[in-house]
């Protein structure tokens, strides 16, 4: 019987630090395209908008996130011999979480007992969930004739506060598919390893 106890608490401990060790990015999706096919010789460039010229370094990291994105579907950066531009945007705000009490202060609470009686309890300050909505967006343009080949966007709403983890898997996800475009808007799930 301790044999069974015992394989039962090591199966359990297992299932549980698998379940520790990854989290999901669940993201809502919705693309625009007017490409058959991923294109032949699909070599691209950053294209910065004049108020993105001015956060050099902080651009410069997300260009290097999209980049690993845009190479899992067949897209390769060179500057030089780019027959595509690809415009790329993030948006992070925090926000008050959904689960959050509204009410500001200190707050009490009640519980009743078995008897029924009602007993107030201390009021504590209650601590402030964090929550965030990320966007990030793509437009990669065709260079030959300046159109919009593919225009995607990427929204996640959830409680981490590292932007390093979640926006690879928002661009990720917004890059699922390529080159179809979704009918509305899809949910996808990207899974991440924790640190």
């Amino acid at each position: 019987m301790k044999r069974i106890a015992l394989l039962s608490l090591l199966l359990l401990t297992g299932l549980l630090s698998g379940c520790a060790s990854t989290w999901m990015v669940d993201s809502k999706v919705q693309t625009f395209s007017s490409l058959p096919a991923v294109p032949a010789n699909a070599a691209y460039r950053f294209e910065r908008l004049p108020s993105q010229r001015s956060y050099g370094e902080q651009q410069a990291k997300l260009e290097a996130i999209a980049e690993q994105a845009l190479s899992r579907v067949g897209l390769r950066r060179d500057d030089a011999a780019a027959r595509l531009s690809v415009q790329i945007g993030a948006r992070a705000q925090r926000e008050a979480s959904p689960w959050q009490d509204t009410w500001p202060g200190m707050g009490g609470d009640y519980t009743v007992t078995a008897t029924g009686q009602i007993v107030w309890t201390q009021p504590f300050a209650r601590p402030e969930l964090p929550w965030f909505r990320r966007e990030v967006s793509l437009i990669i343009r065709d260079l030959g004739n300046n159109q919009i080949a593919y225009e995607t966007l990427a929204v996640h709403e959830g409680r981490w506060a590292d932007s390093t983890l979640v926006l690879p898997a928002m661009y990720e996800a917004a890059l699922r598919d390529f080159p179809q475009a979704t009918q509305g808007v899809k949910k996808v799930n990207i899974t991440v390893p924790l640190r």
